[in-house]
This record gives structure tokens, sequence and C-alpha cells, in this order.
């Protein structure tokens, strides 16, 4: 038999004239949040729709043109194919000032870097959380009209596809993207050539392609080192995302910060405010200080210029989660670059330190170089101010820089159709205009319970016609049999969504606890073996590929499944993405989240299901203890986190049990005349009438623009404005005080009085030591509460000294205070100083104090 050559022809269709702008719409990831645009691609063809994985741009490229010139003489398609362009335009026509954008002059840019951006699964350029996250940001920051930029990195390789064997051992089948199916274009100069700009490595140049990607109203450029110019070894360091060991991990993040910043040069981009969404990007703030100091600013100068309006979020709820890189590598990788920042190698590494490694950590550099810094919940807030604290050595804290502003999610995104249809129904039109009016959502009481209920059941419904073609797929690829098949999905019956179903979907990672439910197997018999008030548990998500004990969770689950007793009941779902995270978030019944506390950082899938009239069954981490009240769900109260986990699992275990047994399983069986469960409804409707408004997007990124970017736009004004007059003035008085500090003290004139009459008052004088400091550098502040108060600090009454002149015995300065306490009862006060200028972005941000 005679060998031959295969060769490859792609033939491409056609476009019709009257289906032109079919190409706008594939090129812009508005398609990722309008179902309506993505209706009309599979409206065209619907199998290869789907057999494509919903990708517009791949759709074009392959579809039948007869298909094509068929729905262009297609009446009805044409006219859903107006509307939708009508809608289109319409998004992309607003008024370019709205109540969003005011403070922002049209020369500013707020710039915000990311590792990893999740829009739809038909770019995946993401592996998770983090990933979904930035794209939410990206899209409401489009919806919100802001004047906001994207920076990442464009990885042939994102996330991986999983299949799970019939032993439940996960199997990551990874495969490259092909950019001309993406919705990406190349970024050009006016002459039309390609706009490239390079990093150093060690011993050569790398040359990085600059590729744009429209979200709605803003773009995202994203870097590619895949390029003929570079070595093999180099073209593959944007190729996987998060991949390989400690070499590819910080030549990836050398590309995005410093290749970053030198591509929104090269585009002729400068932003007004940075925003560094975790670690991975902080070495721009290296480049930009570079960039300061090339132009004849002093060191010191250019890092207040440049955190002045530097916006950091972490994250990451452990030390050890934090990027770092030791000494060696860090020298191989800058020993040409840190001399560039005039400094010294201690300096360079001091930039970096952490007091828990000898690495060169960047958390710590991205707090070093930003005056914004935030967690991404309450707790996280609270949990990240303590990790970070030493960033602030003199300063509690409960008080020190680190703020939270907590996660929300893209609502048109993850709110399923049906919603969004009876809204306008019974809300008004304009239901979407006051999605963070939480005054506004009380009137869906007016949505009649039995149409609320119909709602629910036909999202749930639509969830499990998934399930059992996902399951189906998993079963025979498995080789199973069909009847085996028949009894796994006895209970996802789309024809009977009449059964309580509870959805866990997320990454397997340990800390997130997959297997608690599986803590005490006779008591979960005893709860799934009531015939009367069946249970199904649904399962899905991917552990990391190097995460041996994350796959481990999934094998447990597997084998838990094919029990006897729970087969049907528990199913574990492969290849999770984010169509299937859609599906569930609206159709499950409970979303069951039981993280270790405090390491959920946040958590935003429970978010998506709650605004789908999901009821959340999670542990008080993240996000869900502030948005648990009693009636929208139900909660695990975190028992001591000092306790030995085994205890822990045992007890928050039982808790978990004890809900569904007596509350959960319960609630949704008590079915009044009219055939659905009252009770269960009230409660679903508090789901979305409490947590949609408070947990989307919108508002997340309505509070950054109020807590961080505006005030870090005005920052950058100051500090750079007369040729950064302002940064060079914080910087110099910054190092007076550096010098002076060592030598402050304080400390109390006359005798303390300990009791007085309600509405008299107290005179109060300290001596402070300024070592040469004036005192309009200081403020000396007493602080007063109640004795019994535990935050004394945040709920103190404060009230500052007035400087009366130096003593001069001794020289020291004399501020003095008359207070006239506003509080009866047995208070306590103290006496503090600490470092005051008038431009300083935060008024405690150079770590300094002395308490009396």
């Amino acid at each position: 038999m005679h060998t031959s050559t295969p060769y490859v022809l792609e033939v491409r269709p056609k476009i019709p004239a009257r289906l032109a702008r079919l190409e706008e719409l594939a090129n812009n990831l508005w398609y990722s949040w309008d179902l309506p645009t993505r209706d009309l691609f599979s409206h065209i063809h619907r199998n290869l729709w789907e057999a494509i994985g919903q990708n517009p741009k791949a759709f074009l490229r392959s579809v039948d043109e007869q298909c094509l010139i068929a729905a262009s003489e297609d009446h009805v398609f044409l006219e859903h194919y107006n509307r939708t362009l009508a809608a289109y335009d319409t998004y992309h026509t607003k008024p370019v000032r709205n109540s969003h954008t005011e403070g922002f002059a049209e020369s500013d840019l707020i710039a915000y870097f990311c590792a990893e951006f999740g829009f739809h699964e038909s770019f995946p350029i993401y592996s998770g959380g983090l990933g979904i996250l930035a794209g939410d940001h990206c899209k409401s920051a489009s919806d919100m009209q802001l004047p906001f930029v994207g920076v990442g990195l464009l990885y042939r390789q994102g996330y991986f596809h999983q299949t799970i064997d019939a032993d439940g051992n996960q199997n990551a089948v990874y495969s490259d993207s092909e950019f001309e199916s993406l919705p990406i274009s190349p970024v050009l100069y006016e002459d039309g050539s390609a706009v490239h700009v390079s990093v150093d490595l060690p011993g050569r140049s790398v040359k990085i392609k600059v590729w744009q990607a429209r979200v709605g109203n803003v773009t995202i450029y994203l870097l590619d080192t895949d390029l003929e110019e570079n070595s093999q070894h180099d073209r593959a360091i944007t190729h996987h995302l998060y991949g390989g060991g400690k070499t590819m991990r910080i030549e990836q993040e050398i590309v995005l910060g410093i290749g970053g910043v030198r591509a929104l040069g090269a585009i002729g981009l400068q932003p007004s405010t940075w925003h560094i969404n975790e670690g991975h990007a902080a070495f721009m703030v290296l480049e930009r200080m570079r960039t300061l100091i090339a132009q004849n600013m002093n060191f010191l100068s250019a890092l207040e210029a440049v955190a002045a309006h530097t916006v950091f979020t972490t994250h990451t709820p452990v030390p050890a989660g934090h990027d770092h890189f030791n000494h060696d590598m860090m020298m191989s990788y800058f020993e040409n670059y840190y001399p560039q920042l005039k400094i010294s190698r201690d300096e360079f590494f001091a930039l970096g330190y952490a007091s828990d490694s000898p690495d060169f950590n960047m958390t710590a550099l991205a707090i070093h170089c930003s005056r914004f810094q935030n967690g991404v919940s309450r707790i996280h807030g609270t949990v990240s101010s303590k990790i970070c604290a030493e960033m602030w050595p003199e300063i509690e804290p409960e008080e020190n820089p680190m703020s939270y502003v907590t996660n929300g999610v893209h609502m048109p995104t993850f709110l399923a159709k049906e919603w969004s249809e009876v809204f306008v129904r019974f809300l008004g039109w304009d239901w979407s205009q006051h999605m963070a009016d939480v005054s506004f959502w009380e009137q869906i009481d007016s949505i009649p319970d039995h149409q609320f209920w119909s709602v629910r059941e036909t999202l749930k419904s639509r969830m499990l016609q998934l399930v059992r073609h996902r399951i189906s797929k998993q079963h025979f690829r498995n080789h199973g049999s069909e009847a085996h098949l028949d009894r796994i999905l006895k209970y996802a019956d789309p024809a009977n969504p009449n059964i309580l179903t509870i959805g866990f979907a997320r990454r397997f990672a340990t800390y997130k606890r997959a297997t608690l439910l599986f803590a005490d197997l006779g008591w979960l018999r005893q709860i799934l073996g009531d015939a009367e008030r069946p249970v199904l548990f649904i399962f899905a998500g991917k552990a990391h590929p190097a995460d041996i004990p994350g796959q481990d969770l999934i094998r447990r689950v597997t084998e838990i499944s094919r029990m006897p007793e729970f087969e049907g009941k528990i199913l574990m779902l492969e290849g999770y993405d984010l169509r299937l995270a859609r599906r569930m978030v609206a159709g499950v019944d409970v979303w069951l989240n039981n993280p270790l506390y405090p390491l959920e950082a946040s958590g935003t899938s429970g978010m998506k299901a709650a605004m789908n009239g999901v009821l959340n069954l999670s542990v008080l981490d993240g996000w869900w203890d502030e948005g648990y009240d009693k009636g929208n769900g139900w909660a695990i109260k975190p028992v001591s986190e000092f306790l030995p986990v085994e205890q822990r699992d045992r007890e928050e275990s039982r808790t978990l049990y004890e809900l569904l047994q007596d509350q959960v399983i319960p609630t949704y069986y008590n079915y009044n005349k009219m055939g659905y469960p009252e009770e269960w409804v009230k409660m679903s409707k508090r789901s979305i009438a409490t947590l949609l408004p408070s947990f989307n997007s919108t508002r997340m990124v309505g509070e950054y623009v109020a807590k961080a970017y505006l005030p870090a736009t005005r920052q950058y004004r100051k500090y750079c404005e007369n040729h950064f007059a302002g940064a060079r003035q914080v910087a110099d008085w910054k190092n007076a005080v550096r010098r002076a500090w060592p030598g402050v003290t304080i400390r109390r004139l006359g005798t303390p009085q300990h009791s007085i009459t309600f509405r008299d008052g107290v005179h109060v004088e300290v001596a402070v030591n300024l070592n040469g400091l004036k005192p309009a550098d200081v403020v000396v502040e007493l602080l007063i509460a109640y004795k019994s108060s535990k935050e004394k600090l945040k709920q103190g009454m404060r009230y500052p000294f007035t400087p009366q002149g130096d003593d001069n015995k001794t020289g020291e300065h004399v501020f003095s205070l008359d207070l006239t306490p506003e509080l009866c009862g047995k208070l306590e006060y103290r006496i503090r100083v600490y470092p005051h200028h008038e431009m300083l972005t935060h008024p405690l941000e150079m770590g300094f104090m002395r308490w009396l």
C-alpha cells in the first residue's frame, strides 16, 4: 500500500452582504453576556453551533455558505438580526458621560492588569475564579462606560478539558487555540504594522506581539511571545496558563508586568490609575519607576509618583499562596535591571521583603509600591490586614491601609433569560437600571408564587437535560451499559423536576472540602434513604493537574456515587466549564459550599446562584458572612479555627446534616394545595431581593471607583503636575520622617484625672520629642471608648491635640487638649502620635506610630 501526503485546505464561506455585521458581532465579547446574539448564530445551524463550542468567530469560518444564504432570505431571522444589531448599537452609543464616569477627565484611563481573564468558554485564557472575576470586572466597566483597559497574556493553552474515567481518575486534556478563531486582532500602528515590544531576560531580548479583544465598550490588550523571532523556550512563555515551574512563572510575570507597561506606552496610552489584580502583575511598578528615573527623577520620588495612583487587590487568604522568587533567580533576571532604578541591591530586595521568607515576595512589592490595597470580602480584608501587618509595622492590623471590596458577579452573564422576561413583566422594562437598589427589589413579592415556582422548575429541567447529556457521554466513553445508565439518571429527570437538587461545583481544592458531606455515611444514608423525599446531589469541578489531594477528592466522590445506596442520588460530572456553570447556578435548588474558615477569600458561585433564586447552604466565610440574613438561605457557623482540622470537619459536618435533615429537606417538600412549597418560594424570593442588588459586579466596580479609582486619579494629578513636584515633595518629607522617627518620643505632663462629672472638661498635655521634625509633621491624638469595647480603635472617638510651642528646657514640643467626653460610664483613653502630611493617600501609610 502506497503512503500519501494529506494537505489541509480551509474553504471559508462568503457572508452575504445583508449579514455583513455578523463578523462585527463575532469579534466583540459582548456576545458572552448577550444571549440574543448567541441565539442568532445558533439559529443559523444549531448542531454546528454546539459542536464548535458556541464560538461565533469559529462558527463563521466553518458554517456552510448555503446556511448563511438561507438565513439572509429568512424574514424571521432578519427581524431577529436587526433587533440584535439595534441593541448592540444602542449599547455602544450611550452618552459618554454618566453618573459612573463623573469625576474622570477625558484623558483619564484605568489600566487593569491580571494574569487571566474569563469571559466565555469560547475564549479559553482563564483557569478559574480569578479569571471569571476579572472578566466580570471588565464587563461591568463596559456597562458603566468607564475609561478602562485590561492587560493580560494571550495563551495558546488556557484551562484544560477534564475527563473522569470509570475509577474516578481525572485526566487533563490540553488543546491549542487557533488565534484565527478567537475574538482578537493584532494592535496596529497607523502605518498598518503590528505593535511589538520587548523585555530583557537573562542573555536575550524577548519580542512580544500585542493583540486586542473588544469587550463591549472596553479593550483588553493581550501579550504573545509565540513569535518566530523568539527561541522555542521563549515562544512557550505565553503558551500555557500557569504552566511550568518557577522559571516559567517569573518569565510570564515579567512579560505581563514589564511588557504590559511597555505595550500601553507603545500604543500611546497613559493611564491615570493602575490596578494590579493579584500579585502576578506587580513587576509593572518597577517598569513605571524605571521610566520616570530615566527622566532624571530620583528613586524615592519615582516610587511616590507611581504608588500614589496604583491599586492592589489581593485574593489570597494564606501567606503561602503569595508568589515569591529566591534571590538567585531574582538576580539572574534583574541584575541589569535594578541599577536602572538607581538603587542598591539591598534596596531592590527590600521592595519585596516579607519576614516569613528570604524570597522576593510579589505581594510585598505590590504593597510597597501602591497606596490603595484591598481584600475581596469583609472577612478576607481582616485576614489580609493581619497577613500584611508587617508592611505597616507600628500600626494595628484593624487600622492599617488594607481595606476590602467584596466581589460581585456580572448579572447579565449569569442571570437566566427566563428571569429577565419575568422581571420585565412584573418589575418594569427598566428593572436592570435598578440593579443596586435594594428597596426596588422588594417588588419581587409582586411575582405570583406559582409563576415564580414555574420558572424555577423550568430552569431545573433545562439544567437536568445538560446533566443527562454530560453523564451519558461520560458513561458510554467509560464503557458503561445503557441499563446501568438508566439507574444512574433515575432522579436526574427533566420531565420530573420536583426532586430536591443540591449542587456543589467549583475547583476541587482541599480547603473547599468537597467530601465533607461524606463525613458520616450512616447519617447520610438515613437522610437520602427516604423514598418519599428524594434528594439529588450534583458535583462538578476540576482539580489542578499538580494537585494530587484535590484529585483524590474527585475519586472519593466518584467512589461514594457508585455505592448501591447512593447510586443515582450522587452524580460526579466531568468537564466543568462556564456553560455547565451557568446551567447549574440557575437550575439547582440549593448551592452547597463548605470551605474551611477563613480560607474562602470571597467565593462568587453562590452569588450567581442566589440571583437565580437558588438558596445557599454555606459556611459563614467569604461573601456569605455578609449576605446571610437568616431568611435567604442556611448558614454553617464555623467552629474555632484553632481546633484541629479533623474536629472542625466533624463538628461542621454535623451542622450540615442537621440543616439538611431538619430544615432544607422538610421545607422543600412542604407543598401546599397549589402544588408548590410556599415557604421555599418565600425564601427563594428573598434570596434574589437581598443578594442580587448587593453582590453584582456593577456594585463592586462602583465601589472600586469610589474607594480607589477616583481617589487614585486625583492623587495622580496632585503628585504628577508641575513635573512631579508633589511626588518629590512627599518623597523628601518621608525621607526626613524616616531619619527622625527612631528618636521621636512622647510623655505625659501633669497628673491624670480619674473621675469627672458629665459635661465637665479635662485638660491633657503631652510633651513630644520630634527629633528635628516640626509640629505640623505629626498628629497627636487621643482615642476614647468604653472600657468594655473590644474594638476601641474602630469604635472610639478621636480628638486631636493642639501644639502649644516648645519647652526651652527639654527641646520637646508641648501639645494640649481640652477634652469634654461625649460619653458616660467607665471610659478608657489612649494617646498617640504619628506622621502627617496633607498629601498622603492614607493617613497611616508610613506605618509609624508612637503610643504614650
